[in-house]
């Protein structure tokens, strides 16, 4: 139920003895091995992904209340919620994520829910963009919450929590990649195996880091997509085993090592030709994944001096990634902007996610 900016706390509500609280968590880039973190493909071969988060993050805010009342409010969806503390959360379509995250930690052994709150969500980048941004607002409202009610959990707990809400709870298909993503952050290597995910930090220097800033580009076709249906379109494949989904699943996961060993060594030309490897192979796991607008960017970036380029999720729309000659990139964003995308440059960020003390 959508409720007024009234219903939210004013100062007779707010419970003045407990801090406000905020958290973030970081989006991300997924450069090789997308996919291979779907069921069944870890549980059958085992998958692993490499990626890294980005200085663009989803944001919540807490305020404590006193009268057991929790309200939600979502910037990036235009809308809101309120239910009391203790009343059965139904799953409607508004803002089922918070809600479920809401609902979950209230009942975990342990956690202390004291009255109420008011929770304020916004993202830096619009769902169904490509950067983990669902995901992340998962874990940022789990930190938020889990600390609210005193529990202490793991980057682990808090991304293993997110991917069971997301998946289990609602229903959702997808991944597990950007729940450990946005937990960790940093540039990590992800194994996935039948019974248990592994994150593997990544050592990369400071010098690769910031020559990658400078010959990366971050484009956004202006399209956000639902990835559903490229989703089961890919595990169809899958589970039927049509011979170019398997290669192409296949060749993401190898592709996933070479590109960190190229990572951990400072070889950026060469990560970059390995991204344009990992776009081709992509392409094969469904005929869904790209647009005419993504090939057209991508042949146009690689004939303008970009040496590899990938859309950064599920495919369909939303972000892709190029790999540039620096000397050179000023020329592919030039002719991105012709085609009508709208570039940014990138900023890594070590950090996962994090919460603070608010001001007030």
């Amino acid at each position: 139920m959508t409720v007024p900016d009234t219903q939210v706390a004013d100062s007779t509500t707010l419970d003045p003895t407990r801090p406000v609280l905020r958290a973030r968590a970081p989006l991300r880039i997924s450069f090789a091995g997308g996919g291979t973190d779907v069921a069944p493909f870890p549980q059958r071969e085992g998958g692993a992904v490499l990626s890294a988060t980005i200085s663009s993050f989803a944001f919540s805010t807490l305020r404590p209340r006193s009268d057991g009342k929790v309200t939600v409010q979502s910037l990036d969806y235009n809308t809101a919620i309120g239910f009391g503390i203790d009343d059965p959360v139904e799953f409607d379509g508004q803002l089922d994520l918070p809600k479920a995250a809401i609902r979950r930690i209230r009942d975990i052994d342990g956690a202390r829910p004291s009255g109420g709150f008011d929770l304020f969500l916004h993202t830096q980048a619009p769902p169904g963009s490509g950067l983990g941004s669902s995901s992340a607002v998962m874990v940022s409202v789990i930190g938020l919450v889990a600390q609210h009610c005193g529990l202490d959990l793991t980057p682990y707990d808090v991304a293993e929590l997110a991917y069971r809400l997301e998946r289990e709870d609602l229903s959702i298909p997808g991944g597990s990649q950007d729940q450990y993503a946005a937990a960790f952050g940093g540039f990590n290597y992800i194994e996935f195996q039948p019974n248990e995910v592994i994150v593997n930090p990544l050592r990369v220097r400071d010098d690769t880091v910031h020559e990658l800033e400078h010959n990366m580009l971050l484009a956004f076709t202006g399209n956000t997509r639902v990835s559903d249906h490229i989703i089961e379109d890919q595990r169809t494949r899958y589970e039927d085993g049509v011979s170019e989904a398997l290669e192409g699943l296949r060749a993401q996961k190898e592709l996933a090592v070479r590109m960190k060993v190229a990572l951990v060594r400072g070889e950026v030309d060469r990560f970059g030709e390995l991204l344009g490897q990992a776009w081709a192979q992509k392409r094969k796991m469904s005929a869904k994944i790209s647009t005419p607008l993504i090939d057209t960017a991508v042949t146009t970036a690689l004939r303008c001096g970009a040496l590899g380029g990938k859309v950064t999720g599920a495919g369909g729309g939303g972000h892709l990634v190029f790999v540039c000659e620096f000397e050179r990139r000023h020329i592919v964003a030039q002719e991105l902007l012709k085609l009508g995308l709208t570039l940014s440059e990138i900023t890594f960020s070590q950090q996962g996610v994090t919460t603070w003390r608010g001001q007030s």
